[in-house]
């Protein structure tokens, strides 16, 4: 498998077995479930990657500023920046060429700016995204669902002031083959994200989880949790 950078890497699981389950996402509050194959978050990450190059026109090397929390979308968005050889911003206190939000955080200085509803099923805002910003959902969709060719060199950091792609693959952390991870305990994407990834395992992430319900979900998606190795 190639493991250059962390997108070259999801690449290569991709193209070996598309049609694996990679997330299970979970949101408590809303009682959301989604579900996403390898070739499913592919089509997302792709399209994500042609619009920030052909649409917005980012360069490598460029930023861009990311203020989501931990959710199957926001996976789409840190793989696609990847992808177009861009380095993330996650606090979004500088200026930078894009950025992504969502509803309710303050939107990031930004030359073009994309809202997110994380909304179940991947839907757009109801009323219209925030003022002075897009909807994602609305703006990716009629991008290519192929990826471009990865422009993400291994030496260069994967999130600004941060590790590079190089400092990720070798830093992270051992899990199961499908593991089940807490993203409000664990909101760091190279805990929820990258090392799953990177080690071909499927994830069940949980937002707002429900510790009455941990048990069975557990045993409902056959997982083990967080920091217990298969």
């Amino acid at each position: 498998m190639t493991t250059a950078t962390v997108v070259h890497a999801f690449a290569a699981h991709v193209a070996t077995r598309p049609d694996q389950p990679l997330i299970t996402f979970y949101d408590d509050a809303t009682g959301e479930r989604a579900e996403l194959s390898r070739a499913t978050l592919a089509n997302w990450v792709a399209k994500t990657a042609n619009l920030l190059i052909d649409g917005v026109g980012v360069t490598p090397g460029q930023v861009a500023a990311v203020r989501l929390p931990p959710h199957w979308q926001t996976a789409a968005v840190l793989l696609g920046c990847w992808a177009a050889g861009l380095s993330v911003d996650r606090d979004g206190a500088g200026s930078a060429a894009v950025g992504f939000v969502a509803e309710g955080a303050s939107a990031p200085t930004a030359d073009e700016v994309y809202a997110l509803a994380l909304a179940p099923f991947g839907m757009p805002f109801r009323d219209g995204p925030p003022r002075a910003t897009s909807d994602f959902i609305v703006e990716v969709r009629p991008y290519g669902d192929r990826l471009p060719a990865l422009a993400t060199e291994p030496g260069q950091r994967a999130f600004v002031d941060g590790p590079t792609h190089t400092d990720l693959i070798a830093r992270a952390v051992r899990v199961p083959a499908r593991v089940l991870i807490d993203v409000d305990e664990h909101p760091d994407p190279a805990v929820w994200l990258v090392a799953p990834l990177l080690a071909g395992a499927s994830t069940v992430l949980c937002r707002h989880l429900d510790a009455g319900r941990l048990a069975q979900r557990l045993a409902i998606e056959r997982a083990a949790p967080l920091g217990q190795e298969s």
